[in-house]
């Protein structure tokens, strides 16, 4: 099953592209937990961990800050001003982001922050809060100045939080 789990070129370059925008301390982390998740079959079981979002324009952060807050259609012009692909109407209805562009660790060049997902077996990408939660303990035991975005306050508590962005990662500090 591990072997199935292999990158196709494409995929390794694009992978490459959002590493090299990201600060370096915050990639070598994700390259150290990344190891260590390859290295265990049943972590592999849950999927291969994969960078969706290092840097994002403030304009994709602007698009992303209208969900939830602005019409479906507002939505719909923003995300294709910002080169995003369109999302539902109850997509565009539900909050991502509590920060404008400009705003975010994500907005920063390099980018202070990343979002993780797994790859699946069937080539689909899942978004899994338990994966993210495993994941989340190999990026914080790469580099203790980690911020995930399920524990904010980092007391390994993630019931306390106001908002939870599971597949965020930031180096703070």
């Amino acid at each position: 099953m591990i072997a199935q789990l292999q990158l196709t070129s494409a995929q390794r370059a694009t992978q490459a592209a959002r590493l090299a925008q990201v600060q370096p301390e915050l990639a070598a982390a994700y390259g150290v937990a990344l190891g260590r998740w390859i290295g265990d079959r049943k972590l592999m079981a849950l999927g291969l961990p994969i960078v969706t979002q290092g840097y994002r324009p403030a304009a994709e952060q602007d698009a992303l800050y209208a969900q939830g807050r602005r019409t479906p259609w507002q939505v719909h012009l923003l995300r294709v001003a910002a080169g995003l692909a369109d999302i539902s109407a109850v997509e565009a209805g539900r909050i991502v982001t509590y920060k404008r562009g400009g705003e975010s660790n994500h907005n920063k060049l390099p980018s202070e922050a990343l979002d993780v997902a797994h790859l699946q077996v069937d080539g689909s990408v899942k978004w899994d809060n338990g994966a993210l939660l495993l994941f989340s303990r190999l990026m914080r035991a790469a580099d203790k100045r980690i911020t995930w975005g399920g524990d904010w306050d980092r007391d390994g508590q993630t019931a306390d939080e106001y908002f939870h962005d599971w597949p965020h990662f930031e180096l703070v500090g």
